[in-house]
């Protein structure tokens, strides 16, 4: 059996020992311990921004200890002045629609759709779509206009005919021997056959 076979007998007296084939192989512990250094980085500018790092998230945990006591501080505030959480739904829903406004992403993303709408508004097709609905439009307006015209001619035509100005002399006939029965003191509308006023026959039973 080899002194590799050897080494991994846990009775053995050589357990924990190198075998003669490694003990020749130097091992740089400071090497091993430390993580690989970046490429186009020295050493000591690995070390500097390792110490940077260590320092900004030493401040981001502070920062997150600040602002939860300060939350735990604004929520008794409010309950002192009896303010619901409806009210603090509705700031906390204002203010995170603000701070969208006010982001990058949606300020990018309304010049974007600026952009998008003026290519629209500037397109041929755009153009000639719109041209064609106010043609139509217009078209539409002309021909309502021309049918009202027509009827206003033929309602005026109807108006002036005979039949018309005979229908209508006959109506204010009637209304004239209304009023008048109405001023002698009879309430008896004129007969249409022309009776006058003759007695209606007595249906008296014998």
């Amino acid at each position: 059996m080899d002194s590799a076979g050897q080494d991994i007998n846990l009775n053995s007296p050589n357990k924990g020992l190198l075998s003669d084939s490694m003990t020749d192989v130097p091992v740089d512990t400071a090497v091993a311990t430390q993580a690989p250094a970046v490429e186009g980085l020295t050493d000591a500018e690995a070390e500097e921004l390792r110490a940077e790092l260590a320092k900004v998230e030493e401040e981001v945990v502070t920062l997150r200890q600040v602002l939860a006591a300060k939350e735990r501080h604004c929520g008794e505030l409010k309950r002192r002045l009896g303010l619901s959480a409806l009210e603090g739904l509705k700031q906390n829903l204002s203010r995170g629609w603000h701070d969208v406004q006010v982001s990058n992403a949606y300020v990018k993303t309304s010049e974007k759709l600026g952009e998008w709408n003026e290519k629209v508004t500037q397109s041929d097709l755009y153009k000639k779509t719109q041209e064609t609905l106010s043609q139509a439009g217009q078209k539409t307006s002309a021909a309502l206009s021309t049918m009202g015209s027509a009827i206003s001619r033929k309602l005026g035509d109807m108006r002036n005919s005979a039949t018309f100005k005979s229908l209508e002399d006959r109506v204010g006939t009637i209304k004239t021997k209304v009023v008048s029965g109405r001023e002698n003191g009879s309430d008896n509308l004129p007969s249409p056959t022309g009776s006058g006023d003759r007695p209606l026959p007595d249906h008296t039973p014998f």
